[in-house]
């Protein structure tokens, strides 16, 4: 198993947590062009095409609520680490969190593959 410092674990966590911050807020503004983009069309191909991209939003929305989760479940056992023996917290190395960069690093393929798939929809309907 590979053992990282504390701090490394907790930077990396604050980072990702930013980044999810990021997404969220592009999400918001997708539905929003998305919502513009529907109301002005009759086009049954392009209405189907936006209630595709209308699921995928709301999948990574979720998406992003699970992964801040597990972060803060994270946050919550280092934590209980550093209680249990405070006075060697900065010297010990801890458990690699891989699943979880895993996890993101899979999510930000996805979501960065759904916003040129979407900017290019929106390319098209315009």
């Amino acid at each position: 198993m590979i053992t990282k410092p504390l701090i490394e674990l907790h930077l990396e966590h604050e980072e990702w947590l930013n980044k999810l911050g990021f997404y969220a807020d592009e999400i918001a503004l997708m539905r929003k062009n998305l919502e513009d983009v529907v109301s002005k069309n009759t086009n049954k191909q392009l209405l189907a095409k936006g209630e595709h991209f209308q699921n995928q939003l709301i999948l990574q929305k979720e998406n992003i609520d699970e992964i801040k989760h597990s972060i803060k479940d994270h946050e919550n056992y280092l934590e209980h680490r550093i209680d249990e023996n405070p006075s060697t917290s900065d010297h010990r190395n801890y458990n690699d969190h891989a699943k979880m960069r895993d996890n993101f690093n899979g999510f930000e393929k996805n979501f960065n593959d759904l916003r040129r798939e979407f900017k290019a929809f929106l390319s098209n309907a315009m």
